[in-house]
């Protein structure tokens, strides 16, 4: 084989059209309600306990809401993109499965690599951070874990922590949880998303009687400046959509579903974001809110102390949809991966009965919470961004060579992007700009994780890939 022609099997394409019509095993249960409830469940995560008072002190004042939905915004142009591959490639496996198909193997195992970091570091991140308001509760009936197993070593405060230990737990207790099936898994997320969009409203509507007009101004101290600044930092908050369409072969009608439960979730989590932001700027003056738990403390301020206990026991509840949302999404890319022969077959082996990837879940939930053991909060949460943004970037560069492969053409979509190609070239400009507002030391990070899955894939997946060897067959 001459050189050239083995470059170019680095990017050979995979033919999604005989996995889409083929018996994948996965068990069809999930509805758009579902995954409606899935999406909030990973967008309204502990972010919107915290990141509204951050962002009010620190970058945008009381315009906090504004923030918000500029980052809806952008957001919402890689959502668009993500729904018209998952109604045109209705296929587990989310980004990497939609690259795979249209730029390649090569390219697709790069940014399927990047999102595994993104799942594993995610579950990590914010399993220690449940772990933190899980002991806060703790303390409140004055109950406290030996200091060597409240944290990771090095954290911050806490001079003798050496293990998690609540965070191994959850994570374990998440892992069980998944590997009893899909239908199950979504049943217990969907009542802990309304018992947390209960709390918020709660919040909400206690809150709104202590506004006082006079918080409002100014109203931008910082421009509108500031108020981009904020985005960046809220734009985090609404990447959790991404693990809805990793969903897609375990879904009802797809084409129509998906969609629905990618949209649908960023609208309600844009509206429960907006409308918790307006209230807790009016009640305590934005310079007042740079604190961990500015809710908790909003609500401390007008003494509606029962309240915040309710607050954060709902964090708790938030945190846990999280963890089985970005669980349940790492898995099933892993899934999609070892499919295609780039990593071992065991972690795509089903269990017969449950029609769950046993092997992977443990493997995934083991490494997740080893991280959160032993690595503290801060460094775990650097590969999480850059990770998301490369993926939102090829998936919105990759709707243009979508429309303009012919193959492509002969599949159903229950969705397409409007103002095609301006709406998918604007996606793919803004999570490059932001890419390069990231820390040196993330990309430094990033480029790492990079060579360790190149290493990875030129010692095992490309000798063992599917497509290869078909594609020899065929030869």
């Amino acid at each position: 084989m001459s050189d050239r022609k083995k470059h170019a099997n680095l990017f050979l394409r995979k033919d999604i059209k005989t996995d889409i019509f083929k018996k994948t095993g996965l068990e069809k249960s999930l509805t758009a309600f579902s995954l409606i409830t899935m999406g909030v469940g990973a967008i309204v995560g502990a972010g919107i306990f915290i990141t509204p008072g951050i962002i009010a002190a620190k970058y945008t004042g009381p315009g906090a809401f504004l923030a918000f939905i500029l980052a809806a915004v952008v957001c919402s142009l890689a959502a668009l993109c993500y729904s018209e591959f998952s109604s045109t490639i209705p296929l587990a496996g989310s980004a990497y499965t939609y690259i795979y198909a249209v730029f390649g193997e090569f390219i697709a195992w790069i940014l399927g690599w990047a999102l595994v970091s993104e799942y594993l570091f995610s579950v990590s991140a914010v399993a220690a951070s449940w772990s933190s308001y899980f002991q806060n509760i703790l303390a409140g009936f004055h109950l406290y874990l030996p200091e060597a197993l409240r944290a990771a070593y090095g954290t911050a405060g806490m001079p003798h922590a050496f293990f998690d230990l609540p965070a191994f737990v959850i994570i374990m207790i998440i892992s069980f949880l998944l590997i009893g099936g899909v239908r199950e898994s979504a049943r217990i997320n969907a009542i802990m998303v309304i018992l947390k969009i209960v709390v918020i409203i709660l919040f909400i509507i206690v809150g709104v009687f202590y506004v006082r007009p006079e918080n409002y101004n100014p109203f931008l101290p910082f421009g509108m400046k500031g108020v981009v600044s904020g985005a960046a930092v809220a734009f985090y908050a609404y990447i959790g959509f991404d693990a809805v369409s990793t969903a897609a072969e375990e879904v009802k009608n797809p084409q129509r579903n998906v969609p629905i439960g990618i949209i649908g979730s960023l609208l309600l989590a844009t509206a429960l974001y907006i409308a918790l932001s307006v209230v807790l700027v009016g009640i305590v003056k934005y310079t007042h809110l740079n604190v961990a738990d500015p809710v908790a403390y909003a609500l401390h301020f007008i003494h509606q102390d029962w309240v915040s206990g309710i607050v954060s026991l709902g964090a708790v509840i938030g945190m846990t949809t999280v963890l089985i949302v970005f669980l349940y999404g790492g898995t099933r890319l892993v899934f999609a991966i070892s499919r295609d022969g780039l990593m071992p077959k065991l972690f795509s082996q089903l269990n017969p009965k449950t029609h769950v990837p046993v092997t992977n879940t443990w493997l995934f939930g083991i490494l997740g919470s080893v991280f959160a053991c032993i690595i503290p909060i801060d460094k775990i949460t650097e590969l999480v961004n850059i990770g998301t943004l490369f993926a939102f970037a090829m998936v919105s560069i990759g709707i243009v060579f979508l429309r303009r492969n012919p193959e492509f053409s002969q599949l159903d979509s229950a969705f397409r992007v409007p103002f095609y190609p301006v709406l998918p070239i604007i996606s793919f400009i803004l999570c490059v700009i932001l890419m390069l507002e990231l820390k040196a030391f993330t990309w430094i990070a990033f480029f790492i994780w990079l060579i360790i899955g190149l290493i990875f894939y030129f010692s095992y997946g490309y000798r063992h890939s599917v497509v290869r060897k078909r594609h020899q067959e065929q030869d």
